[in-house]
């Protein structure tokens, strides 16, 4: 079957809807990270963390999982109705359903940790940044899929 996409100016400029949102969303997620670790070497360090720290990562953090989630849902429809292929037959899918697990998992251990229920915050660094790293993977993968 060939793209629909390739033909309809309409349709290829809204199959760049799925790859923009996600960059946005990686991005936010990024900006998570970054407060993140920096709470995290203050408290490795034993040094004062700033207490602005965690709300800037609540505050990004929140919405970043939720934007990850929406753009997650919209790449196999972008795929289905707008580009004519299967939409989990690529790596990009897989790596990006990947990505998608350990990002809500990253965000049940935050929301734990959020509400006082034991001290996964070693478990959520690590399951966040392979969060972020399993995102690249997918990305990478995912620019042999542009229109």
């Amino acid at each position: 079957m060939t793209d629909p996409s390739a033909h309809d100016p309409v349709l290829r400029a809204l199959a760049y809807l799925h790859p923009a949102w996600m960059a946005v969303s990686i991005a936010m997620a990024a900006v998570a990270a970054r407060s993140g670790l920096r709470m995290r070497r203050a408290r490795r360090l034993g040094t004062r963390r700033d207490r602005a720290d965690r709300g800037r990562h609540l505050r990004v953090a929140k919405p970043a999982v939720a934007l990850i989630a929406i753009g997650a849902a919209g790449g196999p429809l972008s795929m289905a109705w707008l580009r004519g292929r299967d939409p989990f037959e690529t790596a990009h899918a897989a790596a990006g359903v990947v990505a998608l697990a350990l990002f809500v998992a990253a965000a049940l251990l935050g929301r734990a940790l959020e509400r006082g229920r034991g001290r996964p915050r070693d478990a959520h660094a690590l399951v966040a940044m392979l969060a972020l790293l399993a995102s690249g993977v997918a990305a990478l993968t995912g620019f042999v899929l542009l229109p």
